[in-house]
Formats: structure tokens, C-alpha cells, sequence
């Protein structure tokens, strides 16, 4: 007997790590295909957005939160009334991966199950000469480890930044050809990216 996994037709993926790691640079180059230098200090923001998608009306909410811990209550309440959570780091910032760990083991502890969906977002890769935390020990972690997924991401330079989403909504079970950055322009992907599936993958994706 083979059980089949539905797609949703709402799902709500939250941005989650340190102060200034580009939570909202990722999300507003996804979204706009913009991106803002100057760092604004985020206190919580949703982006509704809602699609059409062969008659099914796909609805789908990015939460960018808070890189401050002063906000525990509302950072819990973001995580239980989620679907897929990206947890962003700096390559140039060590203690914002560790900033990860801990979100990550908050994450499990609230919603129960070690296959909640989550993706680790390794952001400002074009700062080269800045990098201090290593890709391969960090893929590593990540894929072994935890069994989840990787991504080394560019907002400034927009590298990697539709593969961040397409990668939540796939592991939301939400059809990720909706991504609006995908069906304004036909982006192609890197070739030499360090992005590979987890392990628990439980659809595929097809882009159209």
C-alpha cells in the first residue's frame, strides 16, 4: 500500500538566524528582485502572496522575523504556526552559525518532529575574502547530520536565491513552479553549486 503526499495549498515559510545575516535581503530579492545595503533593524514582517495555478489557488506566506533574541514569545509563535523554515547565517560571521544551531534545536523542540522541513542558508557568499566559516563543514553538518538542506546563497549578487524557496516549498509539499521570481524571468541556476537534496525528500519538483 503506497500512501501519496498532497500538495498544499497553504503553506507559511519563516526566515529565522542573527541580526544582519540578509533575511530580508533574500526575501526581498525573491520577491523584487531588489536588494537594499544598508541593513534595517526587522521586528516581524509577512509577505502574503497568492496564485493561480491551474484553477488551484495557492496561497503562500513568507515571515521574516527578528535577528534580536528579546522577542522569545513571538519567535515561538512564529515557529508553531509554520510549515518551512530557513535558517540564515553569514559566511563571514561564525557566531551566526551557531546562532543556527540553536534555532534549529529550538525548532524540533517546539514543533515535535525531527522532519520538520528545514533548509540552511549559508548568505553573502560573493564577501570571498571576508569568508570565515567553511562550506564543506557546513554541508557536512547539515546533510549528515541533521539530514537537511543546504544552500550557499547571494542576495547582493542574487546567486542561489530562487533555489533558497524553491527548495521550502518543495519540502512544504507546495507545487514550487508558483515562485514568482521563476515566472518573471527564466533563471538559470550555477552549475559548480554545492546544493544537493536531503535525504527525506517526499516529492518531486517541477518547474515550468
Amino acid at each position: 500500500m503506497s500512501l501519496e503526499v498532497k500538495e498544499k495549498t497553504h503553506v507559511r515559510l519563516v526566515f529565522l538566524g542573527a541580526a544582519g545575516v540578509g533575511k530580508t535581503a533574500l526575501i526581498q530579492r525573491f520577491l523584487e528582485d531588489t536588494f537594499e545595503p544598508k541593513h534595517k533593524r526587522t521586528v516581524e514582517e509577512m509577505h502574503n502572496k497568492e496564485y493561480d495555478i491551474g484553477g488551484v489557488k495557492i496561497s503562500v506566506e513568507i515571515l521574516d522575523t527578528s535577528g534580536s533574541y528579546s522577542f522569545p514569545a513571538m519567535r515561538k509563535l512564529s515557529i508553531q504556526n509554520s510549515d518551512a523554515f530557513a535558517l540564515v547565517y553569514a559566511v563571514d560571521d561564525p557566531e551566526s552559525l551557531e546562532a543556527v544551531k540553536s534555532l534549529r534545536d529550538e525548532i524540533l523542540e517546539i514543533k515535535e518532529d525531527k522532519y520538520t522541513p528545514i533548509v540552511v542558508v549559508g548568505n553573502k557568499v560573493d564577501r570571498v575574502k571576508e569568508r570565515q566559516v567553511s562550506n564543506e563543514d557546513v554541508l557536512s553538518t547539515v546533510e549528515m547530520d541533521w539530514n537537511n538542506s543546504y544552500v550557499e546563497a547571494s542576495a547582493k549578487e542574487n546567486a542561489n536565491v530562487v533555489e533558497v524557496f524553491k527548495e521550502l516549498l518543495q519540502q512544504a509539499n507546495l507545487p514550487c513552479r508558483i515562485s514568482p521570481a521563476l515566472r518573471r524571468r527564466r533563471e538559470t541556476f550555477p552549475k559548480d553549486t554545492n546544493f544537493r537534496p536531503p535525504m527525506n525528500k517526499t516529492n518531486s519538483c517541477i518547474l515550468s
